[in-house]
């Protein structure tokens, strides 16, 4: 039941600005990012309009809306649920991922001055600290904000707009292996760091490719135990 898989204060609350429907998109979306609502949950309208504190329409807009972008399947006679992404999916989108951060991370090399290399070891910190207080929720919010601080510090706008695309499915990606990738993560990013303040492109772009293709490699083998 949709009742008991929502973790207590896992619902967002609804910001007034903007339109119902619009809301409940985004607070859905979070939900099923975080894994709140986990891959081939059933997603029933009431449940989840008395969640949110609205009516069933915006909830069931915003459950075509996500159908339609694949986050959500709709199937005739049984509902929506959460879609269950496959494991070619995931490769493909994880492979992009590598393409358009290994970039990022060069341009980064490049351009970033000694304000953007203190914001990132700040972030890396701040990441370390959350995983060892074994804070998961905590640790892939800060990863996802120290790879978008990398992408700013690219300074290329359509390759930020590229990334942004595939985000959150990263974030969704990477929630079931955060605690395996754990420590490690948070040393690739000192070691990124390091290049990037060096301004050793190729060096950045390497240790980037490295470290994303180590997360594709662990979503891959999260079912297998290795």
């Amino acid at each position: 039941m949709l009742s008991a898989g929502l973790p207590p204060g896992a619902v967002p609350r609804l910001e007034r600005p903007g339109p119902l429907r619009d809301r409940v998109y985004e607070a859905l979306l979070e939900l099923i990012t975080t894994r709140a609502l986990r891959p081939g949950q059933h997603l029933v309208e009431s449940e989840l309009a008395g969640h949110l504190g609205v009516s069933r329409q915006p909830v069931r807009e915003a459950l075509q809306r996500l159908n339609t972008e694949g986050w959500v399947d709709l199937r005739p006679a049984q509902g929506a649920f959460v879609h269950e992404p496959t494991e070619a999916e995931a490769d493909q989108l994880l492979t992009v991922r590598t393409l358009l951060e290994a970039e990022a991370a060069r341009l980064a090399a490049a351009h970033a001055d000694s304000a953007g290399v203190t914001a990132l070891e700040e972030l890396c910190a701040e990441g370390e600290r959350l995983v060892a207080e074994d804070d998961v929720d905590g640790a892939v919010a800060m990863n996802a904000r120290f790879h978008a601080k990398v992408m700013e510090l690219a300074g290329n706008t359509v390759l930020a707009e590229l990334a942004a695309q595939v985000d959150r499915r990263v974030r969704w990606y990477y929630t079931p292996i955060a605690r395996q990738r754990g420590r490690q993560s948070w040393i690739e990013h000192r070691e990124l760091i390091a290049a990037i303040d060096g301004r050793d492109e190729q060096g950045a772009t390497r240790l980037m490719r490295e470290h994303t293709e180590h997360t594709r490699r662990s979503y891959h083998a999260r079912d297998t135990g290795t």
